[in-house]
């Protein structure tokens, strides 16, 4: 019962808003009672803290694999966390945009437990982008900082635009943005 308590919230909260849904709405989708909703979940809060927890971790999860794969270049790695993220707004469309359009309503501690993730999620890329610059398969002239927000900024905000039912698959995109923000769109 907590995965479609989960599920049916996700669904209301995409379609409606965090603060526009009561838990009631999500009750009443599902026909059952408020007290089923509090025997899993203290609050609506803590309900969209759990979401927030299950799509960070997660990423974080497929982050560490295909960092820890020796047999993939750094560029192969760049390529298959920017892939991740896209199929994972292909896979979990709404949990992405729950993730960024509604972290505001997490109270402070939870905003807090959600912002060290997301940005462990952010320095972990970095330094793949700091060792892909010391071996020489990227530049070295550039701020890792800043090449590291400008993929994540590229592949993040995906949620708003790609569409998986669109002209390119989420890996023909994938493809297209990394060669983007890896050689740059100058004519060679």
């Amino acid at each position: 019962m907590k995965e479609k308590i989960m599920a049916a919230s996700i669904a209301l909260f995409e379609q409606k808003g965090f603060s526009e849904t009561s838990i009631q709405d999500i009750m009443d989708m599902l026909g059952v009672t408020k007290g089923t909703f509090y025997y899993y979940f203290k609050s609506k809060e803590e309900l969209l803290m759990d979401i927030h927890l299950r799509y960070i971790e997660g990423l974080l999860e497929k982050q560490k694999n295909i960092m820890e794969d020796a047999a993939k270049t750094v560029k192969e790695k760049v390529f298959e966390i920017v892939y991740m993220l896209i199929h994972s707004i292909e896979k979990q469309g709404r949990q992405a945009r729950i993730f960024f359009r509604e972290m505001k309503h997490l109270n402070a501690e939870h905003l807090k437990k959600i912002v060290e993730k997301r940005d462990l999620f952010r320095y972990n890329l970095q330094s793949l982008i700091e060792e892909g610059m010391r071996n020489g398969e990227l530049r070295d002239d550039l701020p890792p900082s800043i090449a590291t927000l400008t993929v994540l900024g590229a592949a993040n905000w995906s949620y708003q635009w790609f569409r998986p039912d669109g002209e390119l698959s989420d890996f023909e995109v994938a493809e297209h943005m990394v060669a983007i923000l890896l050689e740059g769109m100058e004519k060679k």
